[in-house]
């Protein structure tokens, strides 16, 4: 899987919601970054729209930062199982997901975001504090899910710390993915990625890109391809290095200054050659 192949030239007679619409669930009283890096990274990559569900706070500042972005306020400080409902009835004209990006550690929280993974069947990205959730139970994954872990959160979902050795990551990864029956994306300073078979390698990226946010980054640019219909080992291994390319171009700008936001204002210098 390579850029061109997916971002190709558009008919002319193309419309909304052709490429997709992704729903991306995060945030909480403290954080309300996360949701808003997944979802400018989302229309970046060519995802026609996206719409968040945050906790009414996290809701407003986010809302407030561009108008492109489209917030549904949850009542409340956390995303806990009495926002189900109204989640489940967002949920039903989206093509794919994003959840986890500072929605916090509450055992509440972590109810809520297990008990919506186990009832939708939509292709998913699982980030950040939603990869401790599932960790407490993997039986709520499913074959079109990304789970997203840097090496703690790898170690936190099956007990393993990562080997140096880059083959023996491979054979972690591969070991893991085939355990939890969908995809892993293992970010790093190479990237691996697996779905239990296959197993891919990135090397795009920079040691700049340990500025936070630029993980939040990588599950926006992955849940809009899999918000486009590719297919979650291609969306996992093609976000991978797409938003390593895009960083590697914004340290030449900035270095040590990097932001996850110009990483997010590289991604077309990446999607549109041709």
């Amino acid at each position: 899987m390579i850029v061109e192949s997916v971002y190709k030239k558009r008919n002319k007679d193309v419309h909304k919601y052709d490429f997709g619409c992704l729903l991306v669930i995060g945030g909480s009283k403290i954080y309300s970054g996360s949701p808003a890096f997944n979802a400018l990274a989302a229309l970046r990559s060519g995802v026609d729209i996206v719409e968040i569900a945050a906790p009414e706070r996290a809701a407003n500042i986010i809302a407030s930062f561009l108008p492109d972005l489209i917030t549904y306020p949850l009542k409340g400080d956390y995303f806990v199982e009495k926002h189900l409902k109204e989640i489940f009835r967002i949920t039903k004209n989206k093509t794919a997901c994003i959840i986890g990006g500072g929605l916090g550690r509450k055992k509440e929280t972590f109810r809520a975001v297990q008990e919506f993974l186990k009832k939708i069947n939509l292709p998913c990205v699982i980030d950040a504090d939603a990869i401790y959730a599932v960790s407490e139970m993997k039986e709520c994954l499913k074959t079109n899910f990304v789970l997203t872990p840097h090496s703690y959160e790898f170690y936190i979902l099956c007990g393993e710390k990562i080997k140096n050795d880059i083959n023996e990551r491979k054979k972690q990864v591969k070991k893991v993915a085939r355990a939890c029956g969908c995809v892993i994306l293992l970010k790093g300073y190479v990237d691996i990625i697996s779905d239990g078979d296959q197993i891919y390698v990135n090397r795009t990226g920079t040691p700049y890109m340990t500025k936070g946010g630029t993980g939040d980054t990588l599950a926006g640019i992955c849940g809009a391809l899999l918000a486009r219909n590719i297919k979650p080992i291609d969306a996992a291994y093609l976000s991978a290095y797409i938003n390593g390319k895009a960083g590697e171009l914004a340290s030449k700008k900035y270095g040590e200054s990097l932001l996850a936001s110009d990483v997010i204002n590289e991604i077309h210098n990446v999607i549109n050659k041709r």
